[in-house]
């Protein structure tokens, strides 16, 4: 969030409201997240709350955000997200005080919302006929598309570093260590080595540890402004939010959303799927991102051209506006305009927002 004001060149007093995506942490991340924004250099005057919306929370986040800006309710906001998924998935990401009565529901989506995602994985795989060597065929060129980009500096932009805590192996006190990169990336990854992992979800299932995303600690933050103020203060957007469509679909094949969300979004918006340049489509499962490219007619060498959360990870809610922000950092480097980021999400939705670089 510092980082966020930092590189916009404004002052954090300029944030009138902050709202930040979380899936997993303790209390929706209400109580931390304000004790953040405070820590971060932000004044009381600027508000906070948080939004879950599962996988696409932090995307939800900038929609809500820009939604305040287009009628009129505040002229700067901060939207992102953020999950320790390391810390808190195994504990939180499964309800465990249900009320008797939903889990005994005769309605079987109502029971499906419970489903572990990976199972949905595999009932996606076995629907729209997704084969393993389709899904660790596309891990490969995920890694390798995030390697080559890694190597070329494309991330260098978006990202912000941090200074984590670790223990030191030599004298076993905890120490600083500075992320400055993404660190799921398997530079060399070989489609040899990913068929020889076994399936995860059932002996005779699809989805392995390589080609499905990996669990993830992430944080993500954008500053959205309404047009005329950041014109009086000679401030340069890096895009243009369009819109936002949600669509839903069945619970037990959750990770085909976008299938819904891309088309809805698109007769929203009045733009074919041609004039589109670049996609971001986030890679829960290989299963389900070759399934949307299928069922979509999505142009392969548009999606994911810097590789996906196959190889950078999928901290659930800080995802979107990370995608957003690796969006406009291609849109730029391609010299091109108009792009979509989507995903599925978790008991069944699909979310599609389309941006234009400025």
């Amino acid at each position: 969030m510092k980082a966020a004001v930092q590189r916009a060149q404004i002052q954090p007093g300029d944030v009138n409201d902050a709202l930040i995506g979380n899936v997993l942490a303790e209390l929706g991340f209400a109580k931390t997240g304000r004790m953040a924004l405070n820590h971060a250099g932000f004044p009381n005057s600027t508000t906070f709350h948080t939004v879950n919306r599962q996988c696409s929370s932090s995307l939800q986040a900038i929609t809500h955000i820009s939604h305040s800006i287009m009628v009129g309710q505040i002229d700067v906001g901060l939207a992102g997200g953020v999950e320790s998924m390391s810390r808190n998935y195994g504990s939180r990401g499964v309800p465990t005080d249900v009320s008797p009565a939903l889990l005994g529901s005769p309605i079987k989506d109502a029971r499906d919302c419970l489903m572990p995602m990976g199972i949905t994985s595999e009932n996606v795989a076995e629907r729209y006929k997704v084969d393993r060597k389709s899904q660790d065929e596309y891990a490969v060129r995920s890694h390798g598309r995030a390697s080559r980009a890694q190597k070329e500096g494309r991330f260098d932009w978006e990202i912000a570093p941090v200074t984590v805590q670790r223990m030191d192996e030599a004298t076993g006190q905890p120490s600083g260590y500075e992320v400055t990169k993404d660190d799921g990336i398997r530079h060399g990854l070989t489609f040899e080595k990913v068929s020889t992992l076994k399936p995860v979800f059932g002996e005779n299932g699809k989805s392995t540890a390589g080609n499905s995303s990996q669990i993830s600690d992430g944080a993500s933050s954008t500053i959205l402004a309404r047009r005329s103020w950041a014109e009086e203060r000679g401030l340069k957007p890096l895009g243009r939010f369009v819109g936002t469509q949600v669509s839903g679909c069945a619970p037990d094949e959750m990770g085909i959303g976008p299938i819904y969300a891309i088309p809805s979004l698109l007769k929203y918006t009045g733009v074919e799927l041609k004039d589109i340049d670049v996609i971001e489509l986030n890679e829960a499962f290989a299963s389900q991102t070759i399934a949307c490219i299928r069922e979509l007619g999505l142009d392969e060498e548009k999606v994911n051209p810097n590789g996906g959360a196959i190889a950078l990870g999928h901290p659930t809610g800080a995802t979107g506006a990370r995608q957003t922000a690796t969006l406009l950092g291609e849109l730029r480097r391609q010299d091109k305009e108009l792009g979509i980021v989507s995903m599925c999400a978790s008991t069944g939705h699909g979310v599609a927002s389309l941006f234009i670089r400025e």
